[in-house]
């Protein structure tokens, strides 16, 4: 196939692109700067200069081209965020950037279509010992700053259903380009004191992988992306740290809370455990990279 991939320079992005050149597909990078469309080349894809959040440009760049599929890998998360309000640029991407792709989905004949999603669109709350499958509810509001959160990966899913296309709702990241990569030269996000809750994780070589299973295999819905061993943040950061990187900051729970309210609803207030099952059955995909990090 010919695809179009939106975040193509992204942590999931460039091992995204490799994974499908080496399949045989062709990539066409959506770059929205001469350094992007550099690294695009440099993947071994061509690059279409453009940019998601502006669908005039887009339309434009598109124009003329064909492509059998579109995939979005759109997301702002270069660094945690303090706070979380309708203005968050993950938000305005998954709810913005998806209607202009799948704009340009149209002009270029393109009949697949898939975008990222997360686990944590399951809810952030304590979900006890139970392993969620895709028949959960999903994106239900809990009233307070992370609705934001699922307002964006709700309209994503719905855009992407609209069309038969597929949601892939990953784990958390960590290796190559995450804020858990033990190359990485710089302190990673800061952790509670005791660890936090328990979260499902992905490294993103295998994410990577699962999404070009579901492009090749996938059928119209969402797929859990899950290495399916959920761990605490202290877990994967102390094994990050373990692997060659710096030790995260811990914080007493009640200060990282107040120093960055996100952070205290993502690391404190919510346990998620998810099953990759149906992943496995459907598109044949099994995490590669073993989990660091045990339950914990």
């Amino acid at each position: 196939m010919k695809v179009l991939v939106a975040g193509a320079t992204g942590a999931i992005g460039r091992p995204l692109t490799r994974a499908l050149i080496e399949s045989g597909h062709e990539v066409l990078g959506l770059a929205r700067s001469d350094a992007a469309a550099q690294t695009v080349r440099e993947l071994g894809a061509t690059p279409v200069p453009g940019d998601a959040m502006d669908r005039e440009g887009l339309l434009r760049a598109v124009e003329g081209l064909k492509a059998d599929a579109v995939v979005s890998q759109l997301t702002a998360l270069a660094k945690p965020k303090r706070t979380l309000d309708e203005r968050d640029p993950s938000t305005a991407l998954r709810k913005t950037g998806t209607a202009n792709l799948l704009a340009a989905a149209e002009i270029l004949g393109a009949t697949r279509f898939l975008t990222q999603s997360m686990a944590l669109g399951y809810g952030y709350r304590d979900h006890g010992d139970r392993v969620l499958t895709e028949d959960d509810p999903f994106g239900e509001h809990a009233g307070n700053l992370t609705d934001h959160v699922l307002d964006g990966l709700n309209s994503a899913e719905d855009q992407a259903r609209g069309v038969g296309g597929i949601a892939l709702r990953y784990g958390l990241f960590y290796g190559p380009g995450t804020w858990f990569d033990p190359a990485a030269s710089k302190r990673s996000i800061p952790i509670p004191a005791d660890g936090g809750g328990v979260v499902p994780w992905i490294h993103t070589e295998d994410a990577a992988a699962g999404t070009a299973a579901a492009l090749e295999h996938g059928a119209p819905g969402a797929y859990n992306l899950v290495d399916g061993v959920p761990a605490t943040w202290g877990a994967i950061g102390d094994a990050m740290a373990a692997a060659g990187g710096r030790s995260p900051m811990r914080l007493p729970g009640r200060l990282l809370r107040l120093a960055v309210p996100y952070l205290g609803a993502l690391m404190i207030d919510t346990n998620l455990r998810v099953s990759h099952d149906k992943a496995t059955r459907e598109l044949g995909w099994r995490p590669a990279h073993p989990n660091p990090a045990a339950d914990a």
